[in-house]
């Protein structure tokens, strides 16, 4: 059996927020390696205080490290990704760094293992360097996703491109926000769908987004940056369905103004939260005038498609 390569990735931290940090992490993997020294001083006050190595003594109380350890069959880049949006979206003051691979090789580590990926009846994910035959019916969706969060390999990405699918009828209008590498919009119009606008508040991957339209020969697909809905533009008759795979708080943080962007009887699709705080979102989203149409959980993900009441 061919030896499995680990990418170290490693989150520096305030100590005060080493918990926080750590739950985002646990979603990626449950081995996590953590650096506290916030309780040092206590420690020195017992008996044990004359074995600490010294490098822990000068430590700085105040910091705090939290890494994880990804096989660099599972793309640790998108991994990187999808922890530092998490972060982001909680407000929590961080650097990330990785080891165990050369900054050349970070983005294409783990491209050798990635190939086509099927996510429902019809849609299938295929690396543009992958050489792929469809059987009939199959709708190929090709994809360089490059550091933007979206190969179709994580569960949340799958979960929304199945409900699209699900959903999506020929002219519709799609919102896609956060859209990373365009994944779910490009899918959504292969699928049917007239004009999509997909948005992410990167840069980078609203540039690797319009690149994949281009790859896909989707121009109805228009990619942006925004900080969520605050650049998208208001339609006469709202979207007909808006696709939000981003995280619990920031769809919490959505609610009360993601309505007036969808049609009346338009779907809403949200994703990116893990099953523990599936109810929480769902009792918001019906605080403010949703109802759950669909949902589905994989793997400790779901996923859930709601419509106005």
């Amino acid at each position: 059996m061919e030896n499995q390569n680990w990418i170290q990735i490693k989150v520096l931290c305030s100590s005060k927020d080493v918990d926080k940090v750590s739950a985002v992490m646990s979603m990626v993997d449950n081995g996590l390696m953590i650096e506290d020294y916030s309780d040092v001083d206590q420690i020195l006050n017992g008996v044990y205080g004359d074995l600490i190595d010294k490098a822990i003594l000068e430590a700085d109380r105040t910091k705090a490290a939290v890494s994880v350890f990804i096989p660099e069959i599972k793309s640790p880049a998108e991994s990187e990704k999808f922890i530092s949006n998490q972060l982001s979206a909680d407000g929590i003051d961080f650097t990330i760094e990785h080891t165990g691979v050369s900054d050349s090789d970070w983005a294409d580590s783990w491209k050798k293992y990635y190939k086509p990926i099927k996510t429902g009846e019809k849609l299938v994910i295929v690396p543009v360097w992958e050489k792929y035959n469809p059987e009939p019916g199959e709708v190929i969706v090709l994809m360089d996703p490059g550091m933007a969060f979206g190969t179709g390999t994580h569960e949340t990405t799958r979960l929304c491109a199945s409900m699209i699918e699900k959903y999506i009828e020929n002219g519709d209008s799609v919102l896609d926000v956060g859209c990373g590498s365009g994944i779910l919009a490009i899918s959504a119009s292969k699928l049917g769908a007239g004009d999509c606008f997909a948005c992410d508040i990167d840069p980078v991957a609203v540039r690797i987004a319009r690149e994949n339209t281009v790859l896909n020969k989707t121009p109805n697909v228009t990619c942006e940056v925004s900080d969520l809905l605050k650049q998208v533009p208001v339609t006469k008759d709202g979207y007909d369905l808006i696709i939000a795979n981003i995280v619990a708080d920031v769809i919490i943080r959505m609610a009360p103004d993601v309505g007036k962007y969808l049609s009346a009887d338009g779907h809403l699709i949200v994703s990116g939260i893990i099953s523990e705080r599936a109810r929480e979102v769902t009792d918001v989203l019906t605080e403010n005038g949703f109802v759950v149409d669909s949902e589905q959980y994989e793997n400790g993900w779901y996923c859930a498609s709601v419509k106005k009441k």
